[in-house]
């Protein structure tokens, strides 16, 4: 006996007509966080026809929104639009432009290196049993670090101390350090006065102090 499916004809659906494509069509533009039961009970559907309708004839799925840290407004936009191609230009008239960039930012630095799967690759024959790595559970010893760098290498690293908290009094000492850091490792740039600091928009390093 054989357990493999027969092939069977499968009738066209005379549903999908156009009159119906529209009507699905502009009862999601109406709104598209419907779903497909109410579509039918305005296009009067069944469900088996909106879903061919929406999946097939109008290519459509049905996702969810994407989380992004905030919305910006037109103005928030046109204003990143503005920087971005004042930011374009100066590279295209500075070669060096890029290498003026000094970038800082915190990030945390756990107490055990759980390894990448670029480093775990191993040659498998087809008999040879399948590798297993146990997932890392969260480290009990982690350090914030904060690094600030450029095009060539790191210029000051510095390890938050434990419960210190990163605010704006604590960062304006880290930018000192910075700054000497700058004059001793970049004495070209300390001179010419030519670097730029870029670093996030946290309430630490936007705050008047």
């Amino acid at each position: 006996m054989s357990v493999d499916d027969d092939e069977r004809f499968v009738p066209l659906s005379s549903s999908t007509t156009q009159e119906n494509i529209a009507k699905v069509c502009e009862a999601i533009l109406a709104d598209r966080r419907q779903t497909i039961h109410d579509v039918c009970k305005i296009a009067v559907l069944s469900y088996r026809t909106v879903q061919c309708i929406l999946v097939d004839k109008l290519n459509m799925r049905h996702i969810s929104a994407r989380f992004v840290p905030r919305l910006l407004s037109d103005d928030q936009r046109a204003l990143h639009v503005s920087v971005w191609r004042e930011l374009k230009q100066q590279a295209r008239d500075d070669p060096n432009f890029i290498s003026n960039i000094v970038t800082g930012d915190e990030t945390w630095a756990c107490g055990y290196d759980p390894g990448t799967k670029q480093h775990l690759l191993q040659w498998k024959s087809p008999n040879s049993p399948w590798l297993k790595k146990a997932r890392q559970v969260h480290s009990n010893v982690k350090s914030m670090l904060t690094v600030f760098f450029n095009i060539q290498d790191y210029v000051h690293k510095k390890f938050v101390p434990p419960s210190q908290i990163v605010n704006g009094k604590f960062y304006s000492k880290v930018l000192k350090r910075l700054r000497e850091g700058i004059q001793l490792k970049r004495p070209d740039k300390w001179k010419k006065n030519n670097w730029f600091l870029h670093h996030g928009n946290v309430p630490a390093h936007t705050s008047l102090v």
